[in-house]
C-alpha cells in the first residue's frame, strides 16, 4: 500500500487539480475545469492512507460506491495514475445529446428504483412511474441530475 506522501506525490503529477485540506488532517483535490458542477476528483484523503477517487458511472470501476467513488487504499502507483487520469476525462469530456427525436431512457440505482427519462418537445423530463420527477432543458442536464441521485443507465434494456 502506498503511503500518503506517496499518494499525494502521484495526485501532485497533475497540475491541473487544486489541494483543499478538509476536517481531520483529510484533503481534497479539485479539477476546477470541470464541465460539470462535480470538481473533486481525489475525496477524502486521509494520512491512513485511505481515499477516494470520483469515477461516476465509469464501467470499469464497478467497486465505485453509488456516488461513484473508488476507493484507492490498495491502489499502486500505475492503477492511482490510471484512476485519476480517467476521473479528469470524465469530468472534462461533454457526452453528445441523443439526436433522436423520441428518446426513452430507464436509469436504475442500486436499490433497483427506476426512473425513466423521456424527451418531449423541448424539455427532457424524468419520470418516477407516471409522476414527474424533474424537467430540465437539455440532456446533458438531466444526465448530470440522475448520476448525482444515484441512477445509472439500464443498460439491460
Amino acid at each position: 500500500m502506498l503511503t500518503f506522501e506517496e499518494k499525494e506525490a502521484i495526485i501532485q503529477e497533475f497540475t491541473e487539480l487544486t489541494r483543499k485540506e478538509v476536517s481531520m488532517k483529510r484533503v481534497n483535490y479539485h479539477f476546477e475545469k470541470s464541465l460539470y458542477e462535480k470538481t473533486t476528483v481525489v475525496y477524502h484523503l486521509h494520512p491512513n492512507g485511505n481515499g477516494f477517487v470520483y469515477v461516476g458511472d465509469l464501467p470499469q470501476y464497478e467497486a465505485a460506491d453509488d456516488k461513484g467513488l473508488l476507493n484507492i487504499r490498495e491502489a499502486s502507483a500505475d492503477e492511482l495514475r490510471s484512476i485519476i487520469k480517467d476521473s479528469i476525462t470524465y469530468l472534462s469530456t461533454e457526452e453528445e445529446e441523443p439526436q433522436d427525436e423520441e428518446v426513452e431512457e430507464v436509469w436504475k440505482n442500486k436499490e433497483n428504483s427506476k426512473l425513466t427519462l423521456l424527451q418531449e418537445d423541448t424539455l427532457w423530463n424524468i419520470y418516477h412511474g407516471y409522476n414527474l420527477e424533474e424537467s430540465f432543458g437539455s440532456y446533458s442536464e438531466a444526465k448530470t441530475y440522475l448520476l448525482e441521485e444515484g441512477f445509472r443507465l439500464d443498460s439491460k434494456r
